[in-house]
């Protein structure tokens, strides 16, 4: 069980999450599905080096000086530099995708992104919370926001996001 668990982390982890609601609205059914090919490289591009690649990368920097004590950052506190860190590249990657005319959607996508990854930093300085679980929510917040924008179906997309929320939701809670 332990093992699936861990999986299922690695699989849905945080810094994977930005990349995984960009691709769920790029093939959402929507306009944005038509953004030429080349326009989808360079967001999904910019997008992985600043919410994943940049934010990971800070790290082992931060392990060297004795800023956190592992990479799991078991204690609230130890969380807080690292996320705060991770809101900055966030910030960076929605002003480049500002700055090049990407869609609202996405922008907005990337903007409630930052938020609830400030208020994650904030509240993780009092509490350990689950930024996994902050993360396929936003996932799963930004597809029923397509939904009722848009007016398209995409139930099927959502059971699927529901369905990894709960096992997301569920693998924090054991491990």
């Amino acid at each position: 069980m332990k093992l699936l668990s861990q999986i299922i982390s690695y699989l849905f982890h945080p810094m994977l999450m930005a990349s995984l609601g960009i691709f769920l609205i790029f093939n959402s059914g929507t306009h944005i599905a038509f953004i030429p090919i080349e326009a989808k490289r360079v967001i999904y591009l910019t997008v992985i080096l600043n919410t994943a690649i940049l934010p990971l990368s800070t790290l082992p920097l931060l392990y060297q000086f004795g800023l956190i004590k592992s990479f799991q950052m078991e204690g609230a506190r130890e969380r807080t530099l690292p996320v705060l860190l991770t809101c900055f590249f966030y910030f960076v990657c929605y002003m480049l995708l500002r700055r090049i005319g990407v869609t609202g959607i996405i922008i907005s996508f990337m903007l409630a992104t930052i938020i609830a990854i400030g208020g994650a930093g904030i509240i993780t300085r009092f509490w350990k919370i689950s930024i996994h679980t902050i993360g396929i929510g936003g996932v799963t917040g930004a597809i029923m926001a397509l939904t009722y924008r848009y007016g398209v179906d995409l139930n099927g997309m959502l059971f699927l996001l529901f369905l990894c929320s709960g096992l997301v939701a569920s693998e924090r809670l054991y491990l």
